[in-house]
């Protein structure tokens, strides 16, 4: 399962230009890719939506070796309801930590060396206050779970992840598919878990050939499978397979095929431009302000 690696974490964002200036100026990411699109995914990457959207990776560093965050953008929808399924992404970075004060972005103290903020939207960042490694700064995501000993067996037993780290007080496990990658978090709500409507999705590669057995092992175990074994296309770039499953808790876990996915997700220099248009171009607020409407609250 070395093969296999953890690569982003999809956020549904209400306000592309907020968003922007939180990635961009505060956490000091760099826009690897700006893509739109007319119509919605097949695999609902977009979330349950079928009109025009955007998706933005934006990350430290190429999305080869740096775990990134997919920012979509549903033309129309202005906010989205946070449930207590995502519980934070931690980075390491002392540069976002005076970036986050020099701009007035709200800091609040959680720990030694430790900052709690939030991105548009709710979304919970912890940033450490140390320098950032040359390695990628992003540490871990963070998944509510309701049963840590299920959820524990299903990312292990059947998705082949490891035990990095257990923590019996705080009702944490830390999992990972290797020493170097971004770890995945699971922590125990104590009770249900509820996805709101900003319901994330989190994404790992494995090779092409992993991805119908990965299928079939989810069907003889009858665990959820969201969608089954199914091509994306990104107008002018690489096609890529996927399938989209779900664990106990409903969390989406996407798994896409490494060798396609690496052509698909290579930086493109005019990211920042592309999305800097879009924005400009987008004149909905303009419009829902004109006819004295508001943009739909998911």
């Amino acid at each position: 399962m070395a093969l296999r690696r953890a690569l982003h974490f999809v956020f549904k964002v209400g306000d592309r230009t907020k968003t922007a200036t939180f990635y961009r100026d505060v956490l000091g990411m760099k826009i690897l890719r700006h893509e739109e699109f007319e119509e919605g995914c097949k695999a609902t990457c977009n979330g349950p939506y079928d009109g025009k959207w955007s998706k933005t990776m934006v990350g430290f560093g190429p999305e080869d070796d740096h775990f990134v965050a997919e920012l979509t953008y549903n033309y129309g929808v202005g906010e989205y309801q946070l449930g207590n399924d995502f519980l934070g992404l931690t980075l390491q970075s002392s540069q976002a930590v005076s970036n986050a004060k020099r701009l007035g972005w709200p800091l609040t103290e959680v720990g030694e060396a430790l900052y709690l903020t939030r991105a548009p939207g709710g979304y919970p960042f912890y940033l450490v206050d140390k320098e950032q490694p040359p390695s990628d700064p992003v540490q871990k995501v963070c998944l509510g779970v309701s049963d840590l000993q299920t959820s524990t067996h299903y990312w292990t037993t059947l998705l082949g992840m490891k035990v990095m780290e257990k923590n019996e007080e705080k009702k944490t496990v830390l999992l990972g598919f290797a020493d170097t990658h971004c770890k995945l978090e699971l922590h125990d709500n104590g009770g249900t878990v509820d996805h709101g409507t900003a319901s994330g999705r989190i994404a790992f590669s494995c090779p092409r050939e992993q991805l119908p057995d990965l299928e079939a092992l989810m069907k003889k175990e009858n665990q959820k499978i969201l969608t089954p074994l199914v091509s994306l296309d990104t107008p002018g770039k690489t096609t890529v397979e996927v399938v989209i499953l779900a664990d106990p808790d409903g969390h989406e876990i996407c798994f896409v095929g490494d060798e396609a996915f690496r052509q698909l997700s290579k930086v493109d220099p005019e990211g920042n431009v592309l999305l800097d248009k879009a924005m400009a171009e987008d004149k909905s607020d303009e419009w829902f302000a004109k006819h004295n409407r508001q943009k739909a609250a998911a």
